[in-house]
């Protein structure tokens, strides 16, 4: 059994995965277009030329990872080697030069292609290592639950300092300088946390590919249990990025600037200032709560029928926002429906992970071939792909509707602006019927998903006795 420590260990390292990951997820389609520059239509292109490179290539750094060899391990070390750039990255990315539109936009293209590299080269050999710390089912869905709940941990700062961290830089300078010094605040943090991570975590299982490359491949692409879970993993990553992407849209057009919840018991008033920051934040939380829940309900569910269930949650929840109304206590319950969605969102990503690790024991067993990392890097390509197709419909949808952007004076002063009825209706499918759907695809797909209890019991009572 793996030591407290360890597992905290694991957990620091998609802390600061997350800390970058949902500043981009969630504020970087609105930098481009409303303090970048871009037009909506560049920036949707850019995100998904962007993400889709960095999905095409997590494969490739699978393959280099499981032929790595060093007295640290074959994943692990790529924490340390890596680290660094991707703080540098991360600065770079939120940098807006001086320059012309033309030459901007090669700049946006340059910088985001790199931090996404770099993030596949540390992201994916830091998946990978769940496969190799521990040969049991159950404590890879545990060490898969501290994964996340430090992940919706560092989202939780990363998300609730975001806002302040730019307010306050933009008080001493523009708004550009403002974005660039917040992200070195959030990057600083990330290489520490990395930097613990390697320290922390050790790898058990040594596993040696004997095989080609291209063996490797044509295995993966015949087996069906990973076909299923990338095309449900791929839904429930496009599920969140539609949501999450359109909040900030959502929060200074649907809602407006300087609404606030209000709480009034008696003589004691309450009141806190509802802003995007806030809603995304506390979803973290309600994140946390979700993740802690997974491990005892992927034992008496099964993951298969867990992941099931929660999708059709989702698919209630997201339809019901809908109708929630603009008003002070409609604000209340948007914040409520966040907290139950983010909950069944916290359920949903160590069991994906956890899922993942199931398949790579069914691929270990069945194809006789150690590609962990392989088997990893498609998790986080459907997770890219997932951002990129969100990210960018998000963007086209809104510019197909006629969404208009803010000048830099109307960012700076909260400006309101006179959106069309039909960019507004956009905006609440964007957060209510669209990830509705996408969850209703992922229950269709996981239903055809093989690997029951019953079935990974057996599969791994075989291992053990092939690896003995």
């Amino acid at each position: 059994m793996a030591s407290l420590s360890e597992k905290i260990g694991y957990g620091f390292g998609d802390m600061s995965s997350s800390m970058f990951w949902k500043v981009f997820s969630y504020y970087l389609p609105f930098f481009y277009s409303n303090v970048f520059g871009l037009s909506l239509v560049d920036a949707g292109v850019l995100v998904l030329v962007t993400r889709i490179w960095d999905a095409v290539s997590d494969p490739m750094m699978g393959i280099i990872a499981d032929r790595t060899q060093t007295r640290w391990g074959k994943y692990r070390p790529y924490l340390l080697w890596v680290a660094p750039l991707f703080s540098i990255a991360g600065i770079l990315l939120f940098t807006t030069p001086d320059w012309s539109y033309g030459a901007k936009l090669i700049y946006a293209y340059v910088t985001y292609i790199f931090m996404m590299t770099v993030y596949t080269a540390i992201n994916v050999p830091y998946g990978a290592m769940l496969g190799v710390m521990t040969d049991d089912s159950q404590e890879k869905t545990v060490f898969s639950s501290f994964r996340m709940f430090f992940a919706y941990g560092g989202s939780f700062i990363a998300l609730a300092a975001w806002e302040p961290l730019v307010n306050f830089f933009k008080a001493e300078s523009a708004v550009t300088t403002a974005w660039q010094y917040a992200m070195m605040v959030i990057a600083t943090a990330c290489l520490v946390l990395f930097i613990f991570t390697f320290l922390l975590t050790r790898e058990r299982l040594k596993t040696i590919s004997t095989v080609s490359v291209g063996k490797d491949f044509r295995s993966l692409l015949s087996n069906r249990p990973w076909w299923l879970l990338i095309g449900a993993a791929l839904c429930f990553n496009l599920f969140n990025t539609v949501r999450g992407a359109t909040v900030a849209y959502y929060f200074a057009d649907i809602i407006g600037f300087g609404k606030t919840l209000n709480f009034q018991l008696s003589t004691f008033n309450f009141q806190l200032l509802f802003y995007a920051g806030l809603f995304l934040s506390v979803g973290e939380v309600a994140n946390m709560l979700g993740v802690a829940c997974t491990a005892p309900l992927a034992r008496r569910l099964g993951k298969k029928s867990l992941f099931m269930a929660v999708n059709a949650l989702l698919i209630v929840l997201s339809i019901a926002f809908f109708f929630i109304p603009v008003s002070p206590t409609g604000f209340w319950l948007m914040l409520l429906f966040q907290i139950f969605i983010s909950i069944l969102t916290g359920i949903m990503s160590p069991l994906v992970w956890s899922m993942y690790a199931d398949v790579s024991d069914y691929a270990e067993l069945r194809y006789q071939t150690a590609s962990t990392g392989l088997i990893f890097s498609s998790s986080s390509m459907a997770q890219k792909f997932g951002g990129a197709i969100g990210g960018a419909a998000v963007l086209w949808l809104l510019s197909a509707y006629g969404y208009i952007t803010r000048t830099d004076d109307q960012l700076v002063n909260q400006a309101l602006i006179c959106q069309p009825e039909s960019a507004l209706l956009c905006l609440r499918l964007l957060m209510s019927f669209i990830p509705a759907a996408v969850a209703l695809i992922a229950i269709l797909i996981c239903h055809f998903y093989p690997l029951t209890v019953e079935r990974m019991t057996d599969i791994n009572r075989q291992l053990k006795e092939a690896r003995a």
